[in-house]
């Protein structure tokens, strides 16, 4: 991949599993927990002038398990915690829903890349899961994978990059804009 100066224009996670530890169907801002080194992956991100923006399924919401609110509030809590995000992007489909933009579909990778003016291919998606990496390469962006202990071997054997943590997912992308 040759990547240029404007490269990353953006830098866009996977809520749950990735920025924060997966609580099913989070409902409560009380339980918002962000994983190790989230909040120093996100100010060197913010320090480099790279906007951060998030992508997430919530599909409790289709399944009558959670509410817009609910989730809004937890996406305010996690900005409570870990600063803010240029853009937010909400799937709130079931997995039947056949929508366009459930993971690893890409439509909230292309509405977050609307929302912040750039070009797919000038972001990096960084999740913890195969579809995070699926919607990020179907458009052209740079994935990154995290896995954690929910990550299948076959999503981590795909990924095209593996890192152990968000820190270290955060310096390889800002490695590659330098290089």
């Amino acid at each position: 991949m040759t990547l240029g100066v404007q490269w990353p224009r953006a830098v866009l996670f996977d809520r749950d599993g990735t920025l924060i530890h997966d609580v099913p169907y989070c409902a409560d801002p009380a339980q918002v927990r962000p994983v190790p080194e989230a909040a120093a992956a996100l100010e060197l991100l913010r320090a480099h002038a790279v906007p951060v923006g998030v992508v997430t399924n919530q599909s409790g919401i289709a399944r009558g398990l959670l509410t817009h609110a609910e989730v809004a509030a937890v996406n305010h809590r996690v900005e409570q915690l870990l600063g803010p995000c240029a853009t937010w992007q909400v799937c709130p489909h079931g997995p039947t829903d056949g929508c366009s933009c459930r993971k690893p579909r890409p439509g909230l990778i292309l509405a977050a890349t609307r929302d912040l003016g750039v070009s797919p291919a000038q972001v990096a998606v960084v999740g913890d899961t195969g579809a995070d990496v699926q919607a990020g390469l179907a458009v052209g962006a740079r994935s990154v994978l995290v896995p954690n202990a929910a990550t299948l071997t076959t999503e981590v054997d795909a990924a095209p990059v593996v890192c152990p943590d968000l820190l270290t997912a955060v310096r390889t992308v800002l490695a590659e804009a330098a290089a």
